[in-house]
């Protein structure tokens, strides 16, 4: 074999061995049914997750999680959707929290088979929280008389308008402790022996530091994205961002009625009230 054939072998294998490559989806916002900028829900996050675990040199899958949580459906379809992926490729998950993943943001969370935060970092707040607004002493005073006809005995729950009636907070607490319960469930089946403390401690709604969170075995570990991955695959390991498509055409918002105005506003500051219970 002559110089040059061993050139071509050197140049050829160079070519082959390639950097390795770990996809990268970014969770960011509250967790809703509706799709807004800024939110989440299985219809726009899984097909980034398709996009990511269908990578097949991939190593592993990496997902930044920076969510106060939200609807408790979406975070479960989402979670579930990231082990179903996980387990069909068989790639590992590797999960690192920003500001926050706490509630339904921590429920997305455990689907990984590490979670990573930093120091700082909120986790947890594994609870069930429902709540409004009663306007009934407003309405009298202003002389309004307030009207609703029903077909069902409970179909006027939680009516702003009207006044709380014990028998419905019962069954409101009755609804959220079925779904705290399925919550608990999710985080003792992709937990279980990491937990580090009984349930009167870990399940109260209580949330921590990412410090307090290691200690609790919430999480796993600290450490950043870049570091992590370093270390994991070499320092030679590259990321690449799985963003959603932008479309070919996109028409131009030329004005936006009144209700759209009081739509947005009102979207704006419930995403705002998610986040401000966490001081973020």
């Amino acid at each position: 074999m002559t110089k040059a054939d061993d050139r071509k072998r050197n140049w050829f294998a160079k070519f082959l061995k390639r950097n390795p490559v770990v996809p990268v989806v970014r969770l960011h916002g509250t967790i809703a049914a509706e799709s807004r900028p800024g939110r989440l829900n299985i219809a726009g996050v899984e097909p980034l997750l398709q996009r990511a675990f269908t990578m097949k040199s991939a190593p592993a899958v990496a997902i930044i999680i920076n969510s106060p949580g939200g609807s408790p459906v979406q975070s479960r379809l989402i979670s579930k959707r990231i082990r179903e992926l996980a387990d069909q490729h068989k790639k590992p998950v590797l999960v690192f929290v920003e500001d926050i993943a706490a509630s339904g943001g921590y429920f997305i969370a455990v689907a990984g088979d590490e979670i990573f935060v930093d120091p700082s970092s909120i986790v947890g707040s594994i609870g069930v929280i429902m709540s409004g607004f009663g306007f009934v002493e407003a309405i009298n005073k202003l002389g309004i008389e307030r009207r609703v006809h029903t077909a069902g005995r409970n179909k006027s729950t939680l009516d702003p308008f009207m006044p709380q009636k014990a028998e419905d907070v019962e069954r409101i607490k009755w609804v959220e402790l079925e779904i705290h319960q399925v919550f608990i469930d999710h985080v003792k089946a992709y937990r279980g022996a990491k937990l580090k403390a009984d349930d009167d401690t870990l399940f109260t709604g209580e949330w921590w530091t990412g410090l307090r969170g290691v200690e609790l075995g919430l999480v796993d570990g600290i450490g950043d994205i870049y570091a992590t991955l370093r270390e994991r695959f070499g320092p030679k390991v590259e990321l690449k961002i799985i963003a959603p498509k932008k479309p070919m055409f996109a028409m131009p918002r030329l004005g936006l009625s009144a209700g759209t105005l009081v739509d947005e506003l009102s979207t704006s500051l419930d995403d705002r009230a998610h986040w401000s219970r966490f001081g973020l």
